[in-house]
């Protein structure tokens, strides 16, 4: 079991250069992945997300990638297009006019604009990149990956306790049942009495009858032979090495569906408690399932 949530970084040099990944990831009921690469690398965006994807099956994750030049690349000859300075400037001052701004024009601006500046050695190729790239990347998400296991363990011990706590009030429940009847019986006879009428006896056959139809009605034990099938899933879940946040999101759901059903059912102030308590305990259990991956 694995959180959705995780950092990791990784670094790899190749020909003067140094490629620096790191990978962020939060939750998200899907997989969403952002890429951020520099301009000489863009065309390996594609490849960076299937190697994401290979590893992981679900969260926003965030990608950052840049390239620096080492020193000796960096004290390279930078060239100044000067021609095409002024045509980024005559173009801005001419929209500056039609806009009625003042002049926008400065040597920081010129110096940004794209093409103004230029190396000798620029990244031509970004294939030539992506061994570096890939091990950057492939280091980033080992980090990520086990980041996000050890908080997978956190969770997985407190998603077991919350579990444990439901399927002791279960077991509260059916140790209930038979009693409901019974009691049924009981409040029925005490009302009859509380009427001024006759009380019947305890074998009358009306009085069995509405007892038999209450308990037909109120039986629930079809429920709670699915709550355990539940049960037995969520503990092949905690044993699997497969995501599972979809799983446990939808047996919190059809968990809830069967605790609704019981407390509709039952009738009986007793089990009516214990419905509260399994609602309260599966509602923390579904937000914790939502970090799960």
């Amino acid at each position: 079991m694995k959180s959705m949530t995780g950092y990791g970084r990784g670094e790899s040099a190749q020909d003067g250069f140094k490629i620096t990944v790191e990978l962020s990831s939060v939750n998200r009921r899907q997989s969403d992945i952002s890429v951020n690469l520099p301009r000489e690398l863009e065309p390996l965006e594609s490849r960076v997300r299937d190697e994401i994807n290979r590893c992981i099956a679900r969260g926003r994750l965030t990608v950052r990638i840049s390239l620096h030049s080492a020193e000796d690349k960096a004290n390279g000859k930078v060239r100044l297009n000067a021609a095409l300075a002024g045509a980024y400037a005559r173009q801005f001052r001419h929209l500056a006019k039609s806009l009625k701004l003042p002049d926008p024009v400065t040597l920081e601006l010129l110096a940004r604009s794209p093409g103004v500046l230029q190396t000798d050695e620029p990244v031509t190729d970004a294939d030539d990149f992506w061994p570096a790239v890939e091990k950057a990347t492939q280091i980033a998400l080992t980090a990520l990956v086990k980041m996000r296991e050890r908080e997978g363990m956190h969770l997985a011990q407190d998603l077991k306790a919350r579990m444990a706590v439901v399927r002791q009030s279960v077991a509260r429940v059916q140790k209930q049942v038979p009693q409901v009847a019974k009691r049924y019986q009981e409040q029925l006879r005490e009302r009859i009495k509380s009427a001024g009428l006759e009380v019947p006896g305890l074998e009358d056959e009306r009085l069995l009858k509405e007892v038999i139809y209450f308990a037909d009605r109120s039986d629930i034990s079809e429920e709670v032979t699915r709550l355990q099938s539940h049960f037995q899933q969520f503990e092949d879940c905690s044993k699997s090495k497969e995501p599972v946040g979809r799983t446990l999101d939808f047996l919190s759901q059809e968990m809830n569906r069967e605790i609704n059903t019981i407390g509709a059912k039952a009738n009986d102030s007793l089990i009516s408690r214990e419905v509260v308590v399994l609602k309260a305990e599966l509602e923390k259990f579904r937000e914790q399932a939502q970090n799960v991956e």
